[in-house]
This record gives C-alpha cells, sequence and structure tokens, in this order.
C-alpha cells in the first residue's frame, strides 16, 4: 500500500463556515505525525478528509502519490481506529478484525491467517473467540487497532484513540502504539489528539492546530524548546509567559534586567519571554527575580509555585520541599539564560 500523506491547500466548510483553512502538511512514509489542537482547532477535519467522510471545498490530499481526493474511504487503502472504538457487538474479537479484510475481498483462504498475525501484534490472540463485551476497555482498542492493521495499510489514522481509557490504561496503551510503531516501520500514521503528552511521546512530529489553520510544525523537542508562537508554547507543554522589553543585552521584567538572547528582536519592543517551569529554581541564581508566593501546590515530587513578580505570575516547579514557603512569602527564582526563548507575538499563521 502506499504510504505517506499530503495536504496540499486542502479547506473544508460547513454551511459556509471554515472548519480547515488552507492546510499545507506533508507526513512522511513511516512518520507518526500528531495533529494537536484544542476542540474546535481542524485537526478531526484534517484526519476525516484523508479518511475520504469529508470533501475538500479547495485542495487535494495525496496519499502516497496517489490524488485521493475523489476515491471512496474503501479504495484509499487506510487503516483507521475511532474514540469509541466501533466493534460489532453482536461479532466475535476474529470477526471483527476480519471484517474490513472481507470488505476488500481479501482471498478467503488468506483471511485466517492475516486475523492471527494482527491479534499477536496487538497481544490479542488469546481473547479471539470472545465478544467485545467480554473484553475491558484497553482490550477493545487493541481489537479496533488489530482491525485496522489486518488490512496492512500504507496509512493508519487514529482519531483520540485513548480518550476513553482511564490514566494506567491510557499509560499502557502508549507503549503498545510505541511498540507497534517500531514494528511496522513504513506504515505513515496520522494521529489526532489533544493530549500533549500522548503527542510528545509518540510524534516524529507535532503539527499545532488552532482556529482552522495549522500554527506550528516541528518534532517534539523543537516545540518544547523553541517554540515559535505564544500558542505553541502553551499547548505544548506547561509555561511561564512573562511580558518583557527587549533591551540591547537582554530584556527587562518589573526593573529586573535579565541575560537571555533576544534573537534579533529590536530594542524597545515589547515581547513575551517563555520558559517552562521545571527550568525555574527557589533562590539566588542567574536571572534572579524576587517576588510573593500566591499559591502552593504539592504535587507529590515537586511543589509548584506560584510567583507574583511585578504583576507576572511566575511558575517554578521546585523537587519537594519539607518546609515549602507560605502564601505571601517573599522568595527569589531563577532561571539559566539559554532555558529561556524571547516570543516577539502571538499566535501566528503557520
Amino acid at each position: 500500500m502506499s504510504s505517506g500523506i499530503r495536504f496540499d491547500r486542502v479547506s473544508v466548510a460547513y454551511d459556509g463556515n471554515t472548519v480547515l483553512d488552507s492546510l499545507d502538511l506533508t507526513v512522511e512514509p513511516g512518520e507518526v505525525m500528531a495533529l494537536l489542537g484544542p476542540s474546535g482547532s481542524g485537526k478531526t477535519t484534517a484526519l476525516r478528509a484523508v479518511a475520504g467522510f469529508v470533501r475538500p471545498a479547495s485542495g487535494r490530499v495525496f496519499i502516497g502519490e496517489r490524488d485521493v481526493t475523489d476515491l471512496p474511504p474503501h479504495q484509499r487503502g487506510i487503516g483507521m481506529v475511532v474514540q469509541q472504538y466501533a466493534l460489532f457487538p453482536h461479532m466475535r474479537v476474529e470477526d471483527n478484525v476480519a471484517f474490513g479484510l472481507k470488505a476488500q475481498k481479501a482471498a478467503k483462504g488468506e483471511i485466517p491467517g492475516r486475523v492471527a498475525e494482527a491479534l499477536e501484534m496487538t497481544g490479542m490472540a488469546a481473547y479471539a473467540k470472545r465478544y467485545p463485551r467480554e473484553l475491558s476497555g484497553g482490550q477493545q482498542q487493541r481489537v479496533a487497532i488489530a482491525r485496522a492493521l489486518a488490512i496492512r495499510p500504507g496509512v493508519l489514522l487514529l482519531d483520540e484513540p485513548l480518550s476513553a481509557l482511564d490514566a494506567q490504561l491510557r499509560s499502557g496503551m502508549l507503549a503498545e502504539l510505541a511498540r507497534l510503531h517500531r514494528e511496522l516501520p513504513d506504515v505513515s500514521i496520522l494521529y489526532v489528539t489533544h493530549d500533549q503528552v500522548e503527542a510528545l511521546t509518540l510524534a516524529d512530529r507535532i503539527a499545532v492546530m488552532d482556529r482552522a489553520r495549522l500554527q506550528d510544525c516541528g518534532t517534539p523537542q523543537e516545540l518544547y524548546r523553541a517554540p515559535r508562537t505564544e500558542f505553541t508554547a502553551s499547548f505544548v507543554g506547561n509555561a511561564n509567559l512573562l511580558a518583557v522589553t527587549v533591551g540591547t543585552g537582554g530584556v527587562t521584567l518589573g526593573g529586573t534586567e535579565l541575560k537571555v538572547d533576544t534573537g534579533g528582536v529590536a530594542a524597545g519592543v515589547t515581547a513575551t519571554l517563555c520558559v517552562r517551569p521545571h527550568l525555574v529554581g527557589l533562590g539566588e541564581g542567574p536571572n534572579a527575580l524576587t517576588g510573593r508566593v500566591t499559591e502552593v501546590q504539592w504535587r507529590g515530587a515537586t511543589h509548584r509555585l506560584y510567583v507574583d513578580v511585578a504583576g507576572e505570575r511566575v511558575k517554578a516547579d521546585v523537587r519537594e520541599l519539607r518546609t515549602p514557603p507560605a502564601i505571601g512569602d517573599t522568595v527569589t527564582v531563577h532561571f539559566a539564560p539559554e532555558d529561556a526563548v524571547l516570543l516577539s507575538g502571538g499566535v501566528t499563521d503557520g
């Protein structure tokens, strides 16, 4: 089957409302691309355009070198797993997994072997004779994935596949999906999620969506360590976004000069400084800021401190403190110059 996905300025509209606006994006063969964004950002619409469930108002969709824009879903050679699994309750596991193969009119003699292969790959071989109602949520999800893999697709579409699972099952399934990706290196995966942990864990690259448009795209490390926009900084991981004034050798926050790389931003400009909370230390150090504690949260291995510095709220995730500061206490926090990124503006188009 063809692998790789390309959106060529794809737009989708419902009743005159644009829900996906001029999406240009390429998923390379064998790549896991996460579409990450809030509800209504256009990420599920993009996936459904690949699946053939929505028709673009403009633009083209390619799978491999094939233009599939006008093809029905069953001719696109894709596997798909949705949030609610969509298993047939009256069919045993093995029949659910065989369904796609039968729909594609696979040779009758090869179906049992393909079903067994997919169930083995997902760790569900021992459950072939059971009905969906006899399985846990995590097991049902594995069956849905096995059904998608049985047709040996070049492209696998995953639409919020773990959102119905509890935290422990979700963690286990993330590990399983990562393992499957290693075992299927030629399959391109488009993974829709609003969960940043899932995106950071699984994706080779993340496409950040908001308000029907692509806002940013890069590796998880690029988007986390050096986001281009405030939206990316706040949506991919947690961030301090602090209003500062750019100077000739750094920035100023509430009268305190801080040494950071200004990246060529002109002096005198108001910009946003991004620092991840786990990179903010408690006590004296480089780029020290003094302020008043407004909130203290115990998070097990860490305490999160909220500190008011000249009207800006600074979050610091510090190793669990035996005696944390009290609300109203004056404390000093600090961060290294290389741990800060200067953003010259807010959300920009991708």
